[in-house]
C-alpha cells in the first residue's frame, strides 16, 4: 500500500484542501496603455486612475480526500483563479488556503517546455518543475511516451510538435505519477476522442488510488459522469456547492 493510499484509508472523510473566506483582487488601469513608456510617463505624472477588482470573493469550501471536485462557470467567473490560488500560484488577497499533500497542477499543458530541446529532454525537465528527480521520471519514461504516443517523435525538438502533440506530452508527464492532487485546467479536451478517453480512465485509475482530483471545464455533461460534487463559480462568488445533476441543472437555468 502507497503512502497516499494509507492516508486516504485512514481518514476518507477528513479535508485535504480548505479555502476560509478567500479573497483575491487585481489593481487595473482604468484605461488602455499602450506601451511602458506611457505608462511610466503617466505613472510619475501621477495621471494613471487604478480601480480594484475581485476575482474571488469570500470563497469557502472544503475538498475531500479521494473525491472529484468540478468547478465550473462563465468566462471571466473565477475558475482559473481559483485554481491558481489553490496551487499557490496566487496568494489570496484575503482568507486562508490549507493544503495537505503535493499538488500536479495542470493549470496549463507542457508549461515549462523549452522549444528547442527533444520531447525526451522535455519529459525530465518538466518533470523536474513538477518535483520529480531524474531516477523518478527514468522509471516511468517509456510508459509516458508510450501514452502520449510519440514513440516516433520523442528525440526531435518540442518546436516541430503539433499542438495536439504537444498537449498530449504535456498531459502524459503531468500525470506520470499519482499525485496527492491533480488539477485541471480546461485540459480534457485535448487530442483526438481516443485519447480523451485514456485521459479520463487515467483520472479514474488515479481516483481508485485514493488521489484527489479537482478539474474545471466547459464540458458539463462528462462532469456529470465524473465528479463527486460540483462548485459554480459566478463572478468570483459560489453560488452553489453540490451534486453534478442538481449544479449544473441550476447553472444552465440560469444560462437559457
Amino acid at each position: 500500500m502507497s503512502d497516499l493510499e494509507a492516508r486516504t484509508k485512514t481518514s476518507p472523510n477528513d479535508s485535504i484542501i480548505m479555502l476560509d473566506n478567500v479573497s483575491v483582487s487585481y489593481r487595473l488601469p482604468s484605461e488602455r496603455i499602450g506601451t511602458f513608456k506611457e505608462y511610466a510617463i503617466r505613472k510619475l505624472q501621477r495621471k494613471i486612475k487604478i480601480q480594484k477588482f475581485w476575482a474571488l470573493t469570500d470563497v469557502s469550501m472544503q475538498i475531500r480526500h479521494g473525491e472529484v471536485f468540478g468547478i465550473i462557470g462563465n468566462n471571466g467567473a473565477g475558475k482559473s483563479t481559483l485554481l491558481k490560488v489553490i496551487s499557490k500560484v496566487l496568494k489570496p488577497t484575503k482568507g486562508r488556503v490549507v493544503v495537505h499533500g503535493k499538488i500536479a497542477p495542470l493549470l496549463e499543458l507542457g508549461a515549462g517546455f523549452h522549444p528547442e530541446l527533444s520531447g525526451r529532454e522535455n519529459v525530465f525537465l518538466n518533470g523536474a518543475l513538477l518535483g520529480y528527480s531524474h531516477a523518478e521520471m527514468e522509471a516511468v519514461f517509456d510508459e509516458t511516451v508510450q501514452f502520449a504516443e510519440l514513440e516516433q517523435f520523442i528525440n526531435s525538438p518540442i518546436r516541430t510538435y503539433s499542438s495536439g502533440m504537444y498537449a498530449r506530452l504535456g498531459f502524459a508527464v503531468a500525470t506520470a505519477h499519482v499525485p496527492d492532487i491533480l488539477i485541471l485546467d480546461e485540459i480534457l479536451s485535448v487530442g483526438d476522442e481516443a485519447f480523451q478517453k485514456k485521459s479520463r480512465e487515467r483520472l479514474q485509475s488515479f481516483q481508485q488510488q485514493g488521489a484527489t482530483v479537482l478539474m474545471v471545464s466547459h464540458a458539463l455533461d462528462s462532469m456529470i459522469g465524473m465528479c463527486d460534487r460540483i462548485a459554480w463559480i459566478d463572478h468570483g462568488i459560489v453560488r452553489k456547492i453540490g451534486l453534478p445533476e442538481e449544479v449544473i441543472a441550476d447553472y444552465r437555468g440560469d444560462n437559457i
